[in-house]
């Protein structure tokens, strides 16, 4: 929807949204932006909150914001902001209250917050088959109650996100809106939009390919920040959200706050002259890493078959990637958390074992009743439970997971087909590879036999690990960070790693895995909005 320099003119929020892919905006004021603190629609609206209480909200909604003087694409350019007035009849201290700043990106596609008509409307466009979302309908056993009979079996019993898709799923398989339930809380919302990998002009160039996202949203937090006192909400406590890609870009952006290597990026587009650090991250399943995802994924799941095919992958390919993840593990030196000691290849099995999976199924199974954790035990033979925990070795985990959802290469494919190809296009080239191993064995009859050479650069700008290796300063500093144990779209060592290198750096991680749970999963959203208010010292600062 609205791709291109002809995607035509959008009415919002009393003024005009067109593309403009092929040059600059027409006009470029001195006071562009400046946000306008008057220019809000009140609404009211019900809100189930997070621990499932139905709130009134009456807010202040300005809508389609553009974020830059000099716009590729206003559509995409612009952000929502909808500031809590009253909750149940009860004033909000809206200005010192922390800023959620929700993207919708998923797949690296672009995502909008033009069309939207209230907090939580933002979504991305070419969405895959299951819908707006990428919603994958629950299996036929899934229960409201996600009782163990619902979950004894290997599929997911809550249904999940199809790869690509930018929704999240609660325990119970019902949409969860960060959004929404930030506005319920009494946070500042901030909905930015983003240009993504299938845009194209009318001459046929893309031109959301790399690094677009990630300097847009840069942008938008520029644009937060530059209207600090102006714009209701405490400029100086902004909490990224996003799954999936969006979970990616979520984590990028707090990793890369202030680098340099953006500024060109951002001053080609007329962003504010500012800080686009951000306070704290949330990342949801992030696919990240891109130029060591291979190797990652196989690892994980090279030996599991392969749901489309029912197949085990062409091995030869599987152990040399496999092969490049050790090298790549070993270069990072990180250490596990609680004094794991350093993480490799060969004990990663282990770390992700006693870190992560035996806690994850230890709690599931310590909140069912007595009758249904019996029953599910009695359906996974492979968990012994003794003295209230749960004990597996990872090859049982790996059979109880089932198969896999991608083929091999499953980021840089031999035939260029991965999304991720896509989001590495240039000019007119839809796709290319990012990755020596993907070139070499290239099947599309690309002659080259190097990588392009502003292919490490996008790298650099689209990797988080990149920018904790270099110890960024102006990274964030808390970080939640959250993955399904049936998440197969992305290896486990992906957050994992993340979680490792910036706890490494003295940072404050709350990372954990929610078992049984696939693409998408957020079961403890109550959690994150609490978590919010901690980290932001929001809780205290309102009692004062």
């Amino acid at each position: 929807m609205g791709i291109g320099a002809t995607a035509g003119v959008a009415a919002a929020g009393g003024f005009a949204l067109s593309a403009n892919a092929s040059g600059k905006s027409a006009a470029k004021s001195s006071d562009a932006l400046v946000f306008d603190k008057d220019g809000y629609t009140e609404l009211t609206t019900t809100i189930t909150d997070a621990d499932g209480n139905d709130k009134e909200v009456v807010y202040h909604f300005w809508k389609a914001i553009t974020y830059v003087t000099d716009p590729v694409d206003e559509k995409y350019q612009s952000l929502n902001v909808s500031v809590p007035v009253k909750i149940d009849g009860k004033a909000v201290d809206a200005p010192h209250a922390p800023i959620v700043f929700a993207n919708s990106v998923g797949g690296y596609m672009p995502s909008s917050v033009a069309d939207a008509t209230g907090v939580g409307g933002g979504g991305m466009t070419g969405a895959p088959t299951g819908g707006a979302s990428g919603i994958a309908a629950p299996s036929a056993s899934a229960s409201a109650s996600a009782s163990a009979s619902a979950s004894a079996s290997s599929s997911m019993g809550t249904g999940e996100v199809q790869s690509g898709g930018n929704a999240m799923l609660n325990g119970q398989g019902e949409m969860v809106n960060l959004g929404k339930l930030g506005l319920a809380a009494g946070y500042v919302v901030v909905e930015p939009g983003a240009r993504g990998r299938t845009l194209t002009d009318s001459e046929g160039n893309y031109y959301g390919t790399a690094p677009a996202a990630i300097v847009d949203l840069k942008a938008a937090v520029r644009y937060v920040r530059a209207n600090k006192g102006v714009i209701p909400g405490d400029t100086d406590r902004i909490v990224s959200t996003g799954t999936s890609a969006g979970g990616a870009l979520s984590s990028l952006l707090g990793a890369s706050g202030d680098s340099r290597i953006y500024d060109a990026y951002l001053e080609e587009l007329g962003a504010a002259e500012t800080s686009d650090a951000i306070f704290a991250t949330g990342a949801w399943c992030p696919i990240t890493d891109l130029e060591h995802a291979d190797g990652a994924y196989e690892w994980n799941w090279g030996t599991s078959i392969t749901q489309s095919t029912g197949k085990v992958v062409d091995q030869t390919v599987s152990r040399e990637l496999r092969s490049q993840f050790a090298e790549y593990q070993a270069s990072l030196k990180l250490r596990g958390l609680n004094g794991f000691g350093p993480l490799t290849a060969r004990n990663y099995d282990e770390y992700l074992v006693k870190q992560y999976l035996e806690p994850s199924a230890t709690k599931y199974l310590a909140d069912l009743s007595d009758a249904d954790r019996a029953t599910y035990l009695a359906a996974n033979t492979f968990i012994t439970w003794s003295g209230g925990k749960a004990v597996f070795s990872w090859a049982d985990f790996l059979t109880h997971v089932g198969a896999r959802k991608k083929t091999t290469p499953a980021f840089d494919a031999f035939d260029l087909s991965a999304g991720e190809n896509n989001e590495f296009g240039k000019d007119k080239t839809q796709a290319r590879h990012f990755t020596a191993y993907g070139l070499k064995n290239d099947t599309t009859g690309v002659t080259s036999k190097r990588l392009e050479s502003d292919i490490p650069e996008k790298l650099d700008l689209m990797n988080p690990m990149y920018h904790l290796k270099e110890h960024n300063p102006g990274r964030s500093k808390h970080w939640w960070i959250r993955l399904g144990t049936k998440d197969s779209d992305t290896s486990l060592t992906v957050s994992a790693n993340l979680a490792a290198a910036a706890a490494g750096l003295g940072d404050d991680v709350n990372h954990l895995y929610y078992w049984d749970e696939g693409h998408g999963s957020n079961v403890d959203p109550a959690d994150f909005i609490t978590w919010i208010a901690k980290v932001t010292g929001h809780g205290k600062r309102a009692a004062k």
